[in-house]
């Protein structure tokens, strides 16, 4: 396990649950408090815990595979390592920062015949394979054109994308690579036809210096009270308030491993999370459109805002005989011969790895599978379309920047 955060102690409780398939035997991790409880989870010998990736990589191959989980901008080189010492890869998203280096992991990946995996965790839940198999059987005719909708959440935006660890580029990625990138890629899982073109508008609108309000503070805690209580970001409202209704994991565990109120407040005094949203150095979109047209014809359309109450994504697809909205759960069919509605519940009772709506349950469950079976068709999404969407994430961004419609 490269990186032992949220996302690979996430990936990691499939062990836990099914240690007759997977066990973890390896982590590289720099913070003492995340690679210690991780280790500690999962009996990890000490002569496997390594405080960076590179101490595992000098030595010869040891596990079946590597999970990388580190931050954004440093997934290349631990993914070329690990790649030529042989090792079977799930790689979190996106896959890396620049086009060069995306194309450099897919290289290395089928250069070792490994079975490799970018975390698309969104095609991997109930609700995406449901769906498939509806247009599949032609419910609804050909796909003429996808609406989708990721309703980032207000204080998502806060805490991830102005506040957090991918509130900056230069540190990270653009927002469309670093949280949308596998919407791109669902889109095209639906219409199954390459990109063609795509355009793309959006901008930093909001969380900027010009609208903090007059007589705030740099920090919500130093915030005079009506200001504060009257400012739907403030870091006190959001994380007190979380950990007021009982919640400890993500986000509140990002501020602070096993969060008090105590360590907190401290948090919110001395770290990042506690500063005013006007008074960051974000400079990451905070609403983008993407317009797709396909090989086949087909158009889509894509839209990222921070303005919402974080939810699931919405989508609605137009075919030539019906449409389907869709919410994460519910799929509801219009038959235009029978003009006949039908709703489709996909959740899933019972079960662990529930985030993602269970994609990353699915996830961890195909990519164990493949290795067990040696069988790379497991895997959902290949290294060729992984690579195929992350270009056109690529593609849309130029669009946005240069104005103008990019062909792939």
């Amino acid at each position: 396990m490269i990186g032992a955060g949220d996302r690979g102690s996430t990936y990691a409780t499939y062990a836990e649950h099914f240690s007759e398939k997977m066990r973890v035997i390896g982590v590289a991790e720099p913070r003492q408090e995340h690679r210690e409880a991780l280790a500690g989870k999962h009996k990890i010998p000490q002569e496997n815990i390594f405080t960076d990736w590179r101490h595992a990589a000098q030595r010869a191959r040891f596990a079946d595979a590597v999970i990388i989980a580190t931050q954004d901008k440093i997934h290349t080189a631990p993914a070329l390592a690990f790649a030529d010492l042989g090792y079977n890869i799930l790689l979190e998203k996106p896959m890396a920062p620049t086009t060069e280096e995306c194309i450099k992991i897919v290289d290395a990946a089928e250069k070792n015949k490994i079975i490799f995996a970018v975390c698309h965790v969104l095609r991997y839940t109930n609700y995406t394979q449901k769906l498939k198999q509806i247009l599949t059987a032609g419910r609804i005719g050909e796909i003429v054109s996808i609406q989708r909708l990721e309703p980032v959440g207000y204080w998502h935006q806060a805490h991830s994308y102005v506040r957090g660890n991918w509130r900056n580029e230069a540190e990270s990625a653009f927002m469309l690579l670093a949280k949308s990138c596998h919407d791109l890629d669902w889109i095209r899982y639906m219409v199954n036809s390459p990109f063609k073109t795509v355009s793309s508008f959006g901008n930093l609108k909001h969380f900027r210096k010009e609208n903090q309000p007059e007589g705030a503070a740099d920090r919500c805690l130093d915030c005079p009270g009506e200001i504060e209580q009257n400012c739907p970001y403030s870091a006190k409202k959001i994380y007190l308030g979380f950990l007021k209704k009982g919640i400890t994991g993500w986000p509140v565990s990002i501020l602070a491993p096993n969060p008090t109120k105590e360590k907190i407040l401290h948090e919110l005094r001395v770290g990042p999370y506690g500063r005013c949203v006007y008074e960051c150095d974000n400079d990451v979109v905070d609403h983008q459109e993407v317009n797709m047209e396909f090989e086949n014809n087909c158009t889509a359309s894509f839209t990222m805002t921070a303005f919402t109450k974080a939810g699931s994504r919405r989508t609605r697809i137009f075919g030539t005989r019906g449409e389907i909205e869709g919410d994460g759960r519910f799929i509801k069919i219009h038959d235009f011969l029978k003009n006949e509605d039908e709703t489709i519940d996909t959740q899933q009772t019972g079960g662990i790895m529930k985030q993602h709506g269970g994609g990353d349950f699915g996830l961890m469950e195909n990519f164990v599978n493949a290795l067990l079976a040696d069988d790379p068709s497991l895997i959902i999404t290949g290294p060729q379309e992984s690579l195929e969407s992350h270009l056109a994430v690529f593609a849309a961004e130029k669009a946005r920047t240069e104005n103008r419609v990019v062909e792939m």
